[in-house]
């Protein structure tokens, strides 16, 4: 029996930081509104108003107080449970329309919709939106193609409205010239994998549009870049090489880092800082069921303020034994920021990396370990922490004011997350 040629469909979420901070304030509806970075610091996502004005990607929030005043721009912190959340609530209503579904990022996934052909793709796509603007009051493009990065494309073109796209466009039902004519539009900068990066060496090489990489001799391209491009011109042809990833891969390291919201001086502030991150790094670790062999810590002073001392340190200490315990963890990243810091700085940021991970399976104990009683331990604090709300139990050299957390002066209530968010009606 013939396998089946996939069908991928990619559905992102418009402006999704933004739209949720307007899903639950009626009064922002046609407001300009930026989501900002930690510590209130860069814009990280626009409202489409906000796009509108011309004001960037990046740019930091003190400079452009001006243009918020005069065009009414309203700011808010990074509200990452509500964000999180909401995506998860995307997913789920995804799930309904596709059995094979890889969740690409917070706010976009890809559909294998294979056999859904009977019932009109884009028909289909145009029922994916109205499903989730009526569940959730979210936009959302969808992009329908016989490959990935297609797919990605095809998105694009249904939110610049290409081609008469309006939110859903189907590469699969355009005409071999329609394609062409198309793709002869399209720079060759908005290519998944290309960006603006490899576009000005592309462009060397006259290659401009989509078309014309699409076209350009793949084994030319692998040679002269990667087999990376490679892939992505085969892909722009109609051959899918990159298949639905329905299973997330385990991370190889973990990253958990933040800049402080004020400067920090003493010692014990920068141990609740790195305890806290140890502990979400760990965390996370527990989630994909893997064990870590070595921890790194890291702390610095401003890279800019050049008025003041600068330090940096990081160091790497493997373990004796890999482990997911948050307390063993803790013990040997405090142990390390013993040994790198420094009085007399202010520092501005720290942050801690788990490595050397290794699946919990894979993993042989040694025989006096007590992983076991650990792995029990573990599962209990996670499991409260789930129902009641991270940071319920914690360690102790977590400590319990943080001064230091980053500043998030603009913060949304946790409206799907908290009961304390919840929005209030009084009847009159």
């Amino acid at each position: 029996m013939p396998t089946p040629v996939p069908i991928f469909a990619l559905v992102d979420c418009n402006n999704f930081y933004a739209s949720c901070e307007k899903l639950f304030n009626p009064k922002l509806a046609g407001v300009p509104v930026v989501v900002l970075s930690n510590n209130d610091g860069c814009v990280v996502a626009r409202s489409a108003e906000v796009k509108a004005l011309g004001i960037p990607m990046g740019v930091p929030w003190f400079k452009i107080h001006d243009q918020a005043r005069q065009h009414g721009i309203v700011a808010f912190s990074s509200n990452y449970a509500l964000y999180a959340d909401m995506s998860n609530r995307v997913m789920e209503v995804l799930a309904q329309f596709s059995p094979d579904i890889e969740v690409y990022s917070i706010d976009e996934s890809f559909l294998d919709l294979a056999g859904f052909e009977s019932i009109g793709l884009a028909e289909y796509g145009r029922q994916i939106r109205e499903r989730i603007q009526q569940w959730l009051g979210l936009a959302v493009c969808v992009g329908i193609a016989r490959s990935k990065t297609l797919a990605k494309l095809a998105n694009h073109c249904a939110k610049k409205n290409l081609a008469g796209a309006n939110g859903v466009c189907d590469f699969t039902a355009m005409s071999a010239a329609d394609m062409d004519s198309l793709l002869d539009r399209i720079d060759v900068a908005e290519v998944w994998g290309v960006g603006r990066k490899l576009a000005p060496r592309l462009d060397a090489m006259g290659i401009r549009t989509v078309r014309a990489l699409r076209d350009a001799d793949a084994n030319s391209v692998r040679a002269r870049f990667s087999v990376v491009l490679e892939r992505t011109v085969r892909e722009l042809r109609g051959t899918s090489c990159l298949a639905l990833e329905e299973v997330a891969p385990a991370k190889q390291q973990i990253i958990c880092s933040r800049s402080f919201g004020q400067r920090v001086h003493d010692f014990d502030d920068l141990q609740e800082a790195v305890a806290s991150y140890i502990s979400r790094a760990a965390e996370k670790l527990r989630q994909q069921d893997s064990l870590a062999g070595a921890v790194t810590v890291h702390i610095q002073t401003s890279p800019f303020n050049l008025s003041e001392p600068r330090y940096q340190k990081a160091v790497t200490l493997p373990l004796p034994e890999a482990t997911a315990d948050s307390r063993l963890l803790a013990r040997w990243a405090l142990l390390i920021l013993k040994q790198i810091y420094r009085p007399g700085f202010a520092y501005q940021k720290a942050g801690v990396m788990l490595s050397d991970i290794c699946p919990r399976r894979m993993h042989q104990p040694s025989l006096f370990g007590a992983l076991g009683e650990n792995e029990r331990l573990m599962r209990t604090l996670d499991r409260i922490n789930s129902r009641w709300g991270r940071g319920t139990l914690r360690l102790a050299a977590e400590g319990m004011g943080k001064e230091w957390q980053m500043k998030r002066g603009h913060l949304s209530p946790g409206y799907t997350t908290e009961w304390a968010g919840l929005p209030t009606v009084q009847a009159r």
